[in-house]
């Protein structure tokens, strides 16, 4: 059993910051048993972020209800996410401020963690660079992804939403509907994530991974058992708007493929 004063040195040794945003995607699984469970983990992980006022953000997304003829997408009563353990945990602690997205809400914790999840419901795309993804890449934040790949890193989402790359959202709006904690019903418009061609960009996304490492934007770790990337939003933000400069804005995310190293590497010629 991994206990929370390894997980804080891991988390140190690897140069998890502590004083920005953190967003964690994971997999318990492959973390491995840690003292106190999912809630041991997010103790641990508020310890050392939220130390010199970062804000440790969890993913707590409900998108599965935009797809599954749900009348109501994000359920604030029920607490319910369609990612998993950590989140679902995360979801429903008190000390958790949780934003309002219809379908890609967050657990926000720490000092100002109200503010930086202010006007979540009122964007209107998955992850739009004015909410919570976009406040990681203004605020100089990272991408914890642990056990994971970048298949799950939501974040470049909303770097693609920055870069205004084609075909990454539904054309039309889809009326949904969440349920506030008071248990009023508050009835909202979405563009989901849709790709006329591609069955699930994001499980393309490691095709950047190679660039991002080239740059610099990763750092290895570990937490608990599993391997762990650290990565800069804005590092890999700069990259994939070099890749998308470069390739004359080529599809690069319809199959899992290597993208070229002339559209990444520093050219000393």
């Amino acid at each position: 059993m991994y206990t929370k004063n390894y997980i804080l040195r891991q988390l140190m040794e690897m140069g998890v910051p502590q004083d920005r945003p953190v967003l964690i995607h994971s997999s318990l699984k492959r973390i491995g048993e840690i003292e106190g469970r999912a809630d041991g983990l997010i103790d641990a992980l508020c310890e050392h972020i939220c130390a010199r006022g970062g804000l440790l953000c969890i993913p707590t997304h409900t998108w599965a209800n935009l797809y599954n003829g749900s009348a109501i997408t994000l359920d604030m009563v029920e607490g319910k996410t369609c990612i998993g353990t950590l989140p679902d945990i995360a979801a429903k602690r008190k000390d958790a401020c949780r934003s309002l997205h219809p379908t890609h809400s967050m657990a926000v914790f720490g000092e100002g963690a109200e503010e930086f999840i202010r006007g979540e419901g009122s964007y209107g795309t998955p992850a739009d660079p004015r909410g919570c993804y976009g406040r990681i890449y203004d605020r100089d934040g990272y991408i914890l992804l642990a056990g994971v790949g970048h298949n799950r890193n939501t974040y470049l989402h909303c770097v693609e939403e920055m870069l205004d790359v084609p075909n990454r959202l539904a054309s039309e709006e889809t009326e949904v509907s969440i349920r506030l904690p008071s248990g009023e019903i508050e009835h909202l418009v979405t563009r989901g994530h849709f790709a006329k061609g591609i069955d699930d960009v994001s499980a393309q996304f490691p095709n950047y991974e190679q660039a991002f490492r080239y740059h610099g934007a990763i750092r290895d770790g570990r937490i608990g058992n599993a391997d762990t990337q650290l990565c800069s939003a804005r590092i890999m933000k700069d990259v994939m708007a070099l890749i998308y400069e470069r390739s004359g804005g080529e599809e690069l995310l319809d199959r899992l493929r290597v993208i070229p190293t002339e559209y990444y590497e520093v050219n000393n010629g």
